[in-house]
């Protein structure tokens, strides 16, 4: 090995070992970072199909399709009238929105605004491993991480409602106990409006569990890991 050589190589050494404390000692930064750019971007697709650059909006589309159903009756609208929309509303806009695919190839019109690169539950769910990252950073030397066993009974509820919505689903669009919920509405009497019982739309049951348990889910996954990750890269383990 000749001089040169290992003045590079030692060189090397040195600049990953600063980068790695450098990581370590910033690493809830980093991952806030990158989640919030994660679940930020998104959010520009709509903006950009707004000011008509088609182009990298749906780059970010296809690239969040890995990620996401994004069928647009469970996405948020942006510059439009409402916030989210049926898929029979969708219908004149999209003739092909009574199908799953048409569904999620669908990323709107002029006169309905443009979806979200992703759906609700993961906009709650991304939204609330953000959240719970911003928290541990006022009580992360408080914070004990999460048992295994209460993480299991706090994801739970994202199992069952994610389980069941996917099980109703095989009834087609605008199908299946999950859409038209009429075992709640007999559970409780018909006590509430037919929309709160119906469909997906803001303030619907559907909407209020995805929201539940998707900020459960993600605020859980933080208890869970964080706590150990510190205290790896605190050296405490």
């Amino acid at each position: 090995m000749t001089t040169k050589t290992r003045v590079l190589r030692s060189d090397e050494q040195r600049d990953t070992r600063l980068f790695n404390r450098l990581f370590a000692r910033h690493w809830l930064a980093w991952t806030n970072t990158v989640l919030g750019l994660l679940w930020g971007l998104p959010w520009l697709a709509p903006v950009l199909m707004a000011l008509g650059a088609g182009g990298p909006a749906r780059a970010i589309y296809t690239l969040y399709r890995f990620l996401c159903h994004q069928l647009a009756d469970r996405s948020f609208f942006l510059f439009g009238p409402k916030l989210m929309y049926t898929y029979s509303e969708l219908l004149p806009f999209a003739p092909d929105a009574d199908t799953w695919l048409g569904l999620r190839s669908f990323v709107g019109a002029p006169e309905l605004g443009y979806k979200v690169a992703w759906s609700d539950r993961m906009v709650w769910m991304y939204g609330g491993m953000l959240l719970g990252g911003l928290l541990f950073a006022l009580f992360r030397r408080r914070l004990k991480p999460l048992g295994w066993r209460r993480f299991a009974l706090m994801i739970a509820p994202m199992a069952v409602d994610g389980g069941t919505h996917w099980l109703s689903d095989f009834a087609g669009v605008g199908r299946g106990f999950r859409y038209d919920n009429t075992w709640l509405a007999a559970v409780t009497g018909h006590l509430l409006p037919r929309w709160f019982y119906v469909g997906n739309a803001v303030g619907s049951f559907n909407f209020w569990m995805r929201l539940i348990t998707g900020l459960l889910f993600g605020l859980t996954v933080v208890w869970l890991a964080y706590p150990v990750l510190d205290g790896y890269f605190r050296g405490d383990g």
